[in-house]
């Protein structure tokens, strides 16, 4: 095999493998068998209705919680037959962008992107500054080193938590509803951010979104999941074209479609004019 195809062969390989996946809370199926992967390299955007688990799957995929059955691999290791050690070990090469930002709010700015390094670290101070003072002008927030989270503004606070991420420069980063609640700027900075950084960096990047239009701009690959299971998945020009009418209804957010409107009732009328118990 030439060089060319090991490296075609390279960029296309999976870094996340997730296979037949079911979990449920009590009685209700989050997942019945879900089964995608993740390219490497990339920016792959997971999309659904609320309540579909999205989050739970970012969970899942760190180990956080175990499925009834199936496998998720990253980097070819099924994270939930590791040991602790070698599960700490992997999770220190897997970012995570939490969708409130989870800054430690006694902590500037510097103190909080410098904390991954303290904890699973032994460089000298010098070295730790180098790395959080490069991490924080990525992002722009060189000159915020010493304001406290309480001092930032939603979209600066998330610019932080991302510099916090990258510190222990990681594999890939999963982003939970990274755009929710920014203004038009912050939200235009952090796509601008996500799509840099993981250019820059050779990152795999996860985003959990409901924001379609921002989501679908920066990534290479979208999932589609509904009712436990993978809808549809591919880039997003594919998916735009599909002749899906549920996906379709879901992209371009109309209230009528397979997905209906009414939750499930009797019939109005007789609801209302008969006899039945209330």
């Amino acid at each position: 095999m030439n060089n060319d195809n090991k490296t075609a062969r390279a960029d296309t390989e999976a870094l996340v493998s997730i296979r037949d996946l079911h979990f449920s809370r009590g009685s209700n199926s989050i997942f019945n068998g879900l089964d995608f992967d993740i390219p490497r390299g990339g920016v792959t955007t997971i999309m659904g209705p609320s309540g579909t688990g999205k989050t739970t799957l970012l969970k899942m995929i760190g180990a956080q919680l175990k499925p009834r059955r199936g496998t998720i691999e990253v980097d070819g290791q099924n994270v939930h037959k590791l040991r602790r050690k070698p599960l700490y070990a992997l999770r220190q090469r897997m970012g995570m962008l939490f969708q409130s930002g989870a800054l430690l709010t006694d902590l500037t700015v510097f103190e909080n992107v410098a904390f991954p390094l303290r904890e699973h670290t032994d460089m000298p101070d010098s070295l730790i500054r180098h790395l959080v003072l490069m991490r924080l002008h990525a992002v722009g927030l060189r000159g915020a080193r010493d304001l406290k989270p309480a001092q930032l503004s939603g979209g600066m606070a998330r610019r932080v938590a991302l510099a916090r991420a990258l510190v222990l420069d990681p594999m890939m980063i999963m982003y939970d509803e990274p755009f929710t609640g920014q203004d038009p700027i912050s939200m235009g900075v952090l796509i601008e951010l996500i799509a840099s950084v993981n250019q820059a960096l050779n990152l795999t990047s996860i985003i959990v979104s409901h924001d379609l239009q921002e989501a679908m701009s920066i990534s290479s690959h979208v999932v589609i999941i509904s009712n436990g299971k993978v809808v549809e998945a591919g880039s997003p020009a594919q998916l735009r074209a599909s002749d899906s009418e549920w996906v379709q209804q879901f992209l371009q957010g109309n209230p009528d479609g397979p997905v209906p409107f009414q939750y499930q009732a009797p019939d109005y009328a007789s609801d209302l004019f008969g006899d039945r118990p209330r």
